[in-house]
């Protein structure tokens, strides 16, 4: 299963802009202001430190989908 589609999802809690995704996949996530996923970013060849990413996200707000689906998987 790739991943397809990755976004912020702040539906129930905000970026606390903590910089913990850059620091994990600097290809995919900036933080700049506020975390923001780069434009054409490789999510193929970034699908573990996406996980990682998403997982170790203190507030939860990564979400990422697989397949072409818009569900969030994680």
């Amino acid at each position: 299963m790739a991943i397809t589609k990755v976004w912020l999802d702040e539906s129930e809690n905000e970026c606390s802009m903590c910089g913990a995704c850059e620091a994990v996949c600097d290809a995919v996530f900036e933080v700049p202001e506020k975390l923001k996923v780069k434009d054409g970013a490789d999510f193929a060849a970034n699908e573990a430190e996406i996980k990682e990413a998403a997982d170790s996200c203190p507030v939860g707000v990564i979400a990422y989908a697989v397949d072409g689906s818009d569900a969030r998987a994680n």
